[in-house]
């Protein structure tokens, strides 16, 4: 059964091991990450440089599994909007918070704004 709900930078985080990947690597292969998630670590790596084929390679060798951009969660992600506002959160980061809610599992960031805002979604900090 899967443990986490990884938001981007998370994800990115273990790619890239940048601090606190370590968290990451020791969930990942248990944990869930939302299609909306792996487009922005799509779109983070071409800012770097990355090929098309290197893109979709590295997406693919993540190991968490990967969970459909649903109605239901899209509605959620847009419910969450004036709760996480003030806090300056994207569309990704309420994705990923839609989904913990939705499956009632925590999410995994390296954003510290997450615990500022107020949801239903548990959230953990991997740094």
């Amino acid at each position: 059964m899967s443990e986490h709900i990884l938001d981007a930078s998370a994800v990115l985080a273990s790619i890239l091991r940048e601090p606190g990947f370590e968290a990451v690597n020791a969930v990942v292969r248990e944990s869930y990450v939302s299609t909306v998630n792996l487009a922005e670590v799509a779109s983070k790596l071409a800012d770097r440089g990355y090929s098309d084929a290197s893109v979709d390679w590295t997406i693919r060798e993540v190991a968490a599994v990967v969970v459909p951009f649903s109605d239901t969660t899209a509605i959620a992600t847009g419910l969450l909007r004036p709760a996480t506002r003030t806090a300056g959160l994207s569309l990704g980061d309420r994705a990923c918070l839609a989904l913990a809610i939705e499956l009632d599992l925590p999410a995994l960031t390296a954003d510290r704004r997450w615990k500022h805002v107020r949801t239903r979604a548990k959230v953990e900090l991997i740094r």
